[in-house]
């Protein structure tokens, strides 16, 4: 099978890509698959160290408020399906994958125009632009949320396959918990709070933790904390004005990132987080009750709109962006870990929304094309 892959800017769409091409290459050894991007986005890197090769096209997302930069911005990206036609032309591949974002936009319409079978792929729960408009231009597009169907009425064909993570439900005992939690120097007597904001951090939670931390309002559970690389700094330098050692804090332990993510969504009782949809996703798989903070400001509003699907079912608590203050979130942690009964319902309806064969469901539906069985 030879593939294309679209995906563009934010790893909330390439690793949906990248874990498509891997069960690809699993499936079918022989396969020969490419990412098409920009040169701007985390493609760049995220794409080569997985080992594939990446063409790149200047695309951007197209807006609707008139300027001399958007006008200039929508002439770019209509050019650039030329070199995506071009890139098609000279791999021949047998389907394109659009994982989402505006890089999908000059890429399928060069699909297109030279009949390749295309499928989108869309993680969130409330579609993007670029997946609602070029829906009736594709075969299938397999969707995250149920909810999402009602909003894309004018594609051809809808599936429901769940998105692709890394983040798996494991089952550690005891002593590996204590094991996990002896290395960063917290212990296994209070509840553990999870609390991150992306890969670079979210100044807001930032803030309000560093408030938290402050008025030593974790006395009755243990922070984990994962301020983001390029914000680590500023929060250390915040709490050393405070007198406060980002080394030596009760009931803490503060990182600039987090490498073994897996074992800490493991073996925390609370995640404080963003929602983008891979996070929705992971805290589903792992069902585990979540305070949410959608970040504000973007496309469609869709972190709401994902945060909103755990919402409504009992397993997670929303608090705004513009509404969040160390009070406020202490308040939460707190109304949740004080009621343990609630706590293991709230992770139970969180399972609620786990699918299962992710990979194995998308793959399939790929094949189907592939073979011409629409």
């Amino acid at each position: 099978m030879k593939v294309i892959i679209a995906a563009a800017g934010t790893a909330g769409h390439i690793n949906p890509g990248l874990a498509i091409a891997n069960k690809i290459k699993e499936e079918e050894k022989d396969s020969k698959i490419i990412f098409i991007g920009t040169n701007r986005g985390l493609e760049n890197d995220l794409v080569p160290r997985a080992g594939y090769e990446l063409k790149t096209i200047d695309a951007y997302g197209l807006s609707k408020k008139i300027s001399i930069e958007n006008i200039k911005k929508m002439c770019t990206t209509l050019r650039a399906t030329s070199k995506a036609r071009k890139i098609i032309k000279e791999f021949k591949p047998d389907i394109i994958v659009g994982a989402g974002g505006y890089i999908c936009g000059p890429v399928v319409w060069a699909a297109k125009k030279e009949n390749i079978p295309v499928v989108l792929h869309e993680s969130n729960a409330f579609p993007g632009k670029a997946v609602k408009y070029l829906a009736k231009k594709a075969d299938t597009v397999l969707i995250s949320f149920e909810e999402a169907r009602e909003r894309i009425p004018n594609a051809k064909n809808i599936v429901f396959t769940g998105t692709p993570v890394k983040i798996k439900k494991q089952n550690y005992s005891i002593e590996e918990k204590k094991k996990i939690l002896k290395e960063i120097n917290l212990d296994n007597n209070l509840p553990i709070v999870l609390i991150f904001g992306g890969s670079q951090g979210a100044q807001k939670i930032n803030e309000a933790i560093v408030g938290i931390i402050e008025d030593k309002l974790n006395t009755k559970y243990q922070i984990i904390w994962a301020t983001g690389p390029k914000q680590y700094d500023i929060v250390k330098n915040e709490l050393k004005q405070k007198s406060i050692d980002i080394e030596n804090i009760k009931n803490a332990k503060i990182l600039p990132y987090i490498y073994n993510m897996e074992e800490l969504m493991n073996i925390s009782n609370v995640i404080v987080a963003r929602s983008g949809a891979m996070t929705i996703t992971e805290i589903s798989n792992l069902g585990k009750p979540s305070i949410l903070i959608p970040l504000p400001n973007v496309s469609q509003n869709h972190q709401l709109r994902n945060a909103e699907v755990l919402q409504k079912i009992g397993a997670a608590k929303i608090i705004l962006n513009d509404k969040l203050e160390k009070n406020i979130l202490n308040n939460e942690i707190l109304d949740i870990i004080s009621n343990p009964e609630n706590m293991r319902k709230m992770g139970e309806k969180a399972s609620t929304k786990s699918v299962e064969n992710v990979q194995e469901k998308i793959y399939n539906e790929i094949k189907k094309l592939v073979k011409g069985d629409k």
